[in-house]
């Protein structure tokens, strides 16, 4: 006997993810009521492989991950959202949990549930490091992200927060120049968003976040038991966060 659906919205945001849109959203498809997707102008297969999958596919031109989110949370009809990105999906077990969720009712004890999500890299799932993390991702539907360029979030201290023992999976890179590029332009959003609400970073700034960072993934998380795909991903995030706070240094100069 099949289970009827949950009473939750399944919303993704997608440009040109032919590759892996399938994989995100029949994982949700399977567990939520419907399934919206909000597309910013692909031109591959997403539109049509997406639909396919089980989508209802909207257009929103490109306005920041935030606010494309929110996007998707408007289209929504159920009073509970599950957003995923792209190039995640549920785990199978995730089915079982939500259910659980739902079914015995605790799901109205909360506001927002985080769910476990763990990350691949280049075919290797990391364990450690922050390989395996809480992220806010089941929420009532009338909650939105902040309007923020990119590292979106939520205000979770506005609102009652529970943990349900879910997991999303997360694919992070197709290759590591890609996902190079890739964190190059988030630390581009990430200087000119923080520039705007006056934000300035001292001389050293950048050696001392970057520093920090690889210490505490590597050494205090254990990223160096993850082995040589583990490092190589901290050491694309170390060079991230020194690009991030160089950009922010650079505007602080030029503006003196």
């Amino acid at each position: 006997m099949v289970s009827p659906p949950l009473p939750v919205t399944g919303a993704v945001i997608a440009f040109n993810e032919a590759d892996r849109i399938v994989r995100c959203v029949s994982s949700l498809a399977s567990v939520c009521k419907e399934v919206v997707m909000i597309d910013s102008g692909s031109t591959d297969a997403t539109v049509a492989l997406a639909r396919d999958a089980g989508a209802r596919v909207e257009y929103s031109a490109w306005e920041g991950f935030g606010r494309q989110k929110n996007k998707a949370i408007e289209q929504a009809s159920q009073s509970w959202v599950l957003m995923i990105d792209a190039d995640e999906w549920l785990d199978p077990c995730t089915e079982k949990s939500l259910r659980k969720l739902f079914d015995s009712g605790e799901v109205e004890r909360a506001d927002i549930w985080r769910l476990w999500r763990r990350t691949h890299f280049l075919g290797k799932v990391l364990r450690f490091g922050w390989g395996d993390e809480r992220v806010g991702r089941l929420f009532r539907q009338q909650l939105r992200y902040q309007p923020l360029e990119v590292h979106e979030r939520m205000d979770m201290a506005s609102y009652r927060v529970g943990l349900v023992s879910a997991r999303i999976e997360h694919d992070t890179a197709r290759s590591e120049s890609e996902y190079r590029s890739k964190l190059a332009r988030y630390a581009d959003l990430w200087a000119a968003q923080k520039r705007l609400k006056g934000r300035r970073a001292h001389r050293g700034d950048r050696w001392l976040h970057a520093a920090y960072y690889w210490f505490k993934n590597m050494l205090l998380r254990g990223g160096l038991l993850d082995g040589p795909k583990g490092w190589l991903f901290h050491a694309c995030h170390t060079q991230y966060v020194f690009r991030k706070y160089t950009l922010l240094e650079r505007s602080a100069r030029q503006a003196a």
